[in-house]
């Protein structure tokens, strides 16, 4: 039997995002396949906003001949997203709901469609998980998307499935919905893996003088278009640290005057003629957004590496990459290795092995700058912070959970969990004084 699916109109603009962007501190023209097919869409459409949220199972089906531990070990977390123009979203959503729905499919996660297309993230049982981007790619619209794979490790990465139409398909100030983001032109040249490989080695030459330079006098800017705790955990050699917590506050080149732009903004100074800015993010969707903005900005020679780190550590390794790699779902971290082997797993048909061992990057306490082995996020104690940040052992018990010594004097405290429990997501304590201790 299907899982039920509600739909309602929100009043709200309040939703939830596991992690994607912590509080701020108070102190600081195609048409549907189905409507094409006359197949009747099953849900009234209201004006407003389309949500859609499947509950959580309490249990997955059982796996003939296999124990709970190898079930789970067939789950996979899948990724993809398309910028092109979509006529009617809310129409679409409704029709992916009909088509989850009808199959009785097992995924959770994430995924969002407007005018501008569709951006998602899931998990479910790999034969679930594929079955829904199988359909999507009978859309030829959505035909060409990169399907990318990687390891569940202990069932679902995700609470639950949200499949909304969203006005916005990142997490950005004012919207996304001004930009020309479905014009390829207006977006950074993509680079294949390989070839950002190429470029990476090329600005290392020319950093070091090295005999093999051919990038006649043009400059080559790598820039991290995550944020500040993304990076922290792992980067490509030479990036720099961006200074920014929430993809919605980025703001690198976007001062209308060199005289009015931030000294540690990594596009300040930038010949905007003679210099190649490499963008990357973990997918690309954030690169292919802000990209568009650079553009109106008059930076021209854009590129992005094409399905992000993620696809870059699959088919190159952790090569000009030091770290593991962040995500936003319930894992947290992911090595490089694991991108590999989700690929070798999806070709032959097997499960991941679930090693979680860190690559040779060593993070840092944010408390004390010590150097910290488990490349593993913690929020801060206090609701009101919520910080994600690498603490090591000491500065943990030392703080009781908090990213410092201000924070342990907040109103609303959450209890020190042991080891690497994490606390649920900070909207359920938000309201609810009796799971706060002060």
């Amino acid at each position: 039997m299907a899982a039920a699916v509600h739909v309602h109109v929100h009043l709200h603009h309040h939703y939830h995002i596991p992690l994607l962007c912590p509080p701020p501190r108070r102190t600081g023209l195609f048409l549907s396949p189905w409507r094409a097919l006359s197949l009747p869409l099953p849900l009234p459409l209201p004006p407003a906003r389309l949500r859609s949220s499947f509950p959580a199972p309490t249990s997955h089906p059982a796996v003939a001949g296999t124990d709970e531990w190898e079930a789970k070990a067939e789950f996979v977390v899948v990724t993809f997203y398309k910028l092109v123009p979509v006529e009617d979203p809310r129409a679409e959503v409704a029709a992916h709901l009909h088509f989850l729905q009808g199959r009785d499919i097992d995924i959770q996660g994430r995924i969002y469609m407007n005018q501008q297309g569709i951006n998602a993230q899931y998990s479910g049982p790999r034969k679930d998980a594929m079955a829904y981007a199988d359909w999507v790619r009978k859309d030829r619209r959505f035909s060409d998307i990169l399907i990318q794979i990687s390891p569940a490790l202990s069932g679902h990465a995700f609470p639950r499935l949200k499949l909304r139409y969203k006005q916005s398909l990142v997490q950005l100030e004012g919207g996304s919905c001004h930009l020309p983001l479905v014009e390829p032109s207006m977006r950074a040249s993509p680079l294949t893996p390989s070839e950002w490989r190429e470029k990476l080695e090329a600005r290392k030459r020319l950093e070091t003088g090295a005999p093999g330079d051919t990038s006649e006098g043009r400059k080559l800017l790598l820039l991290d278009v995550r944020n500040d705790y993304e990076w922290d955990i792992g980067h490509f050699e030479g990036a720099k640290r961006p200074n920014v917590d929430c993809f919605r506050s980025t703001s690198f080149g976007l001062s209308n005057s060199e005289q009015e732009m931030d000294s540690t903004d990594p596009l300040h100074g930038v010949d905007k003629e003679n210099t190649d800015i490499l963008m990357y993010c973990t997918g690309g969707i954030r690169c292919d957004v802000y990209s568009t903005i650079l553009r109106e900005k008059g930076f021209g020679n854009l590129y992005t590496l094409k399905g992000g780190v993620s696809n870059y550590l699959k088919s190159q390794g952790s090569a000009e990459w030091v770290g593991n790699l962040f995500v936003f779902d319930d894992r947290l971290s992911l090595p490089p290795a694991k991108f590999a082997e989700a690929e070798a797993a999806a070709e032959e048909g097997g499960a991941d092995n679930g090693d979680l061992s860190s690559s040779r990057w060593l993070g840092r306490c944010y408390v004390c700058g010590s150097e910290v082995e488990e490349l593993r996020h913690r929020n801060c104690a206090s609701i009101d912070c919520n910080r994600l940040y690498l603490c090591c052992g000491g500065c943990l018990e030392e703080l009781r959970g908090c990213c410092c010594s201000e924070c342990m004097g907040a109103p609303r405290l959450r209890r020190l969990l042991p080891g690497h429990q994490r606390y649920d997501k900070w909207h359920l304590y938000r309201d609810d004084a009796s799971t706060i201790s002060s």
